[in-house]
């Protein structure tokens, strides 16, 4: 079997203009060899004769040569920044890091495919430098960060906080690119707005990663026993109606909460319960650019 055909892809693009001079599948802001008409210039400052606009020359006052310039298409970084805490390691059916582990490797691929470097920063409490990836270009980078999640999945996870994230973006800030937030989101947000402030240049997608246990009570069973993810407290249920409801409901503010957040800085997030979609992530980038 073809490993690369059975490898799940989904299509990203950039919707605003990036600098750069490397080749690749995002709008550009530079001159170059691309599609997007930027304007007429004359030929003697871009000596292409190649792109001579011959009506345009004959309407230029005074007359001369003018030929067509564009913007040419470039590649960007990709990053993935990815929650690695006690949480991350809850799942029924696969745990939170397996299904991150999974779109982590769609992703190496999907870059490879469009061109980019990708790379990884992981954070728990603090932030996890023995599994950061610099980012790179090449058909098997995604596998390895993949990998690199999977085995994090299989050790025991600590409590986690936003100070592992403030650390680990702390290396992106400024620059450009594509920014992928991958958590679950289960600690305090008031200082999550200061370190988007950090990536007001890259694009920012938060991914949210939640199991169905989460959001949706046990259909059946009056007594459940539950421990606490990131403590490891164990306390009992009582599963009554009013339980069940109220369990809904705070599963429905805390995706409102979060939702409000990133809605103030016209970001929209991607959740992720179960499993990862790559269909559903390409129609998600669709929308960002129509």
């Amino acid at each position: 079997m073809n490993t690369l055909s059975a490898m799940p892809e989904f299509h990203y693009r950039l919707p605003m203009c990036a600098g750069g001079s490397r080749p690749g599948s995002h709008p550009g802001s530079s001159f170059g060899a691309g599609q997007a008409f930027a304007m007429h210039a004359r030929l003697f400052d871009h000596p292409d004769p190649r792109r001579i606009d011959l009506r345009a020359s004959l309407r230029a006052i005074p007359a001369e040569w003018l030929v067509r310039v564009h913007l040419q298409r470039v590649s960007v970084p990709v990053y993935v920044v990815i929650d690695v805490s006690a949480s991350m390691h809850f799942g029924q059916i696969k745990s939170k890091l397996d299904v991150a582990a999974d779109f982590v490797a769609a992703l190496g691929y999907s870059a490879f495919r469009a061109g980019d470097q990708v790379g990884m920063l992981a954070f728990d409490a603090a932030e996890r430098e023995e599994l950061y990836s610099p980012a790179r270009y090449g058909q098997g980078v995604g596998d390895v960060m993949a990998a690199t999640v999977r085995r994090a999945a299989q050790s025991p996870g600590v409590a986690g906080g936003i100070d592992g994230l403030e650390k680990s973006v702390a290396k992106l800030a400024g620059r450009q690119g594509i920014v992928f937030i991958v958590s679950d989101f289960h600690w305090p947000l008031q200082r999550l707005p200061k370190i988007l402030d950090t990536l007001t240049h890259a694009y920012v997608i938060p991914m949210v990663v939640w199991d169905r246990a989460e959001v949706e009570p046990p259909e059946h069973g009056a007594l459940l026993a539950i421990d606490d993810a990131e403590t490891g407290e164990r306390r009992t249920l009582w599963l009554q109606g009013k339980t069940r409801r109220d369990w809904r409901d705070a599963a429905a503010r805390r995706r409102a909460e979060i939702d409000r957040l990133f809605d103030k800085r016209g970001i929209r997030p991607f959740y992720l319960q179960g499993e990862f979609n790559a269909e559903s992530l390409s129609r998600y980038f669709l929308e960002a650019v129509a």
